[in-house]
């Protein structure tokens, strides 16, 4: 097992940065292909520290699943190179594009994704389901199929809204749900980069809040939010970061939604904007129900578990919440 300090877990995530901006920057499809290899390279070491429950499990599992996915990549880029293209053009794009699917834990390549994420701690957890879909993100916009990516994207928030069904595990909860955004993100990237750009930051800034609250109160579970022995703001949060998460107005993360939702509209993709909406439905159902169930029942105050939590990184969360709760009030006024 590989014991992971502070100097060598940075060493990590400074690789981790360079290999993601060698694969959007690369002038060739091998070039992209190192990137993506060296970005495995990195993250393995973070996943297989003792911070993590099933490390071993978890490493062992990336790896294969992103292994299949490099070998698929290199496949299709020899294709490529054979001149294979001009004869089976559809066929090479939706393997190239099935191997980003895969890369980035998307349906119906996700069944790897929730099982890799509940052995995780929230900070490892937070780099796969953010930082490690940037490259292949970018990588898909090089050659999109088009007609592929709608149904890929209407499978993705049908199985991420369904999945997130009797979840216990916050985890697997996020693993779905980052399953569901992968459909709004693809959606995104059809319409404009700058688009998903947009949505990426405000997801990623949920995300981190969300995940950061998780690890500062050692929340794993469901029943762990009906502890009250902690922070009332605490609790609040949670509540804002899910709201917004599931896109309910005037919350900030439903500003990226209504754009995707109004382009949809005005180009008469009417079922596929149902099912989008439908989904978002589906996982405030679910966000509102864990709400509901944290703060309508609690466990007794045993004054020898109380939990007292002082981090200066709370005024900025909270003044997150405020700016999501009101920004999108002011976005709207801009939008206009």
């Amino acid at each position: 097992m590989l014991l992971l300090n502070n100097s060598n877990k940075m060493f990590f995530l400074f690789i981790l940065f360079f290999s993601t901006m060698i694969s959007i920057s690369s002038n060739s499809w091998l070039g992209c292909w190192i990137g993506l290899e060296i970005n495995l390279l990195s993250f393995i070491p973070l996943i297989s520290s003792p911070n993590n429950l099933l490390n071993s499990e978890a490493s062992l599992k990336y790896f294969l699943t992103q292994s299949i996915a490099s070998i698929n990549f290199l496949f299709s880029i020899l294709l490529n190179l054979f001149f294979m293209k001009m004869f089976f053009n559809d066929l090479l794009s939706i393997i190239m594009n099935s191997t980003m699917l895969m890369k980035m834990g998307s349906t119906p390549f996700h069944f790897w994704f929730p099982n890799i994420m509940e052995g995780l701690s929230w900070f490892n957890s937070f780099i796969l389901m953010t930082w490690q879909k940037i490259s292949p993100m970018i990588l898909l916009s090089y050659n999109m199929n088009f007609n592929f990516l709608i149904f890929i994207m209407i499978l993705n928030v049908m199985v991420g809204s369904i999945g997130s069904f009797n979840q216990t595990s916050l985890r697997k909860l996020m693993a779905f749900s980052s399953i569901n955004n992968i459909g709004w993100l693809i959606s995104a990237l059809l319409i404009s980069e700058n688009l998903w750009l947009m949505y990426f930051l405000f997801y990623s800034m949920f995300l981190f809040i969300s995940c950061f609250l998780f690890y500062i109160t050692n929340i794993f579970y469901m029943n762990q939010l009906f502890n009250f022995n902690f922070n009332f703001l605490i609790k609040f949060s949670i509540m804002i970061n899910f709201l917004s998460l599931g896109g309910l107005p005037p919350f900030l993360g439903f500003f990226p939604k209504w754009i995707i939702i109004n382009f949809m509209i005005n180009n008469n993709f009417i079922i596929v904007n149902f099912l989008f909406i439908m989904s978002s439905l589906i996982m405030l159902f679910i966000y509102i129900r864990i709400i509901y169930f944290s703060f309508m029942f609690f466990s007794f105050k045993l004054k020898w578990i109380k939990i007292f939590i002082k981090n200066n990184l709370f005024f900025l969360i909270y003044f997150f919440n405020t700016f999501s709760l009101l920004g999108m009030i002011i976005s709207t006024l801009f939008f206009i």
